[in-house]
């Protein structure tokens, strides 16, 4: 750093350098946590998908027999009768400062848009797995947007803490010692300057 070497530039950088060593810790402990919430939810996701998937499986089971009994046509009409899903609100909260997607539903019962006795079993089968797993999908979409948002920040967060440490906290570090080390110098000059005067009014 170009800076001239002053007791006033000596004090002003040390205060940089505790600066930035306190910096680094709140960055690091920042990315701690969110690695920790992350690493958390990826092992609900896994789970979650793994439920999503039996559902899922069930659900088209179900729904190929409903084709080959009731006919394609039949249940495209039926299905595209079926009102869309908008029973959930997507709310935000904070997470160390990273704003991340909850999603708010009622989980409510069954209410056919469609009349009983125009389907048979596997077509209702169908209907209810698709139903139950759509809830999955709701949270599940917004666990998979949280890691997405928290591993962004994760990587700005070791950004910046890998600034500090590598770049800022070495170059305050050796400013401090060179400024340290030039008025020490100062110092010794000036306490032999001072003495050799003492010395030649001595002499006189």
């Amino acid at each position: 750093m170009d800076i001239s070497p002053t007791k006033s530039n000596l004090l002003n950088v040390k205060a940089s350098l505790e600066l930035a060593k306190k910096g680094y810790e709140l960055l690091d402990q920042k990315r701690n946590v969110l690695i920790r919430e992350m690493m958390t939810l990826i092992d609900k996701a896994k789970e979650m998908e793994q439920n999503i998937n039996f559902i899922f499986k069930e659900a088209y089971e179900a729904l190929q027999v409903a084709n080959m009994t009731e006919g394609i046509n039949t249940v495209e009409n039926i299905a595209m009768s079926m009102a869309e899903a908008k029973d959930f609100t997507i709310l935000l909260r904070s997470v160390m400062g990273v704003e991340v997607p909850t999603v708010k539903y009622d989980k409510k019962a069954l209410e056919p848009s469609y009349s009983f006795f125009s389907t048979n079993n596997a077509f209702d089968i169908a209907v209810r797995k698709f139903q139950e797993v759509k809830y999955l999908v709701y949270e599940f979409a917004a666990i998979e947007n949280t890691v997405y948002r928290l591993a962004t920040e994760i990587k700005k967060t070791q950004k910046r803490a890998n600034a500090l440490h590598n770049i800022r906290i070495p170059e305050f570090t050796q400013t401090v010692k060179t400024i340290r080390s030039i008025l020490d110098e100062q110092e010794r000059e000036e306490y032999f300057r001072l003495k050799m005067v003492k010395r030649k009014k001595a002499g006189r």
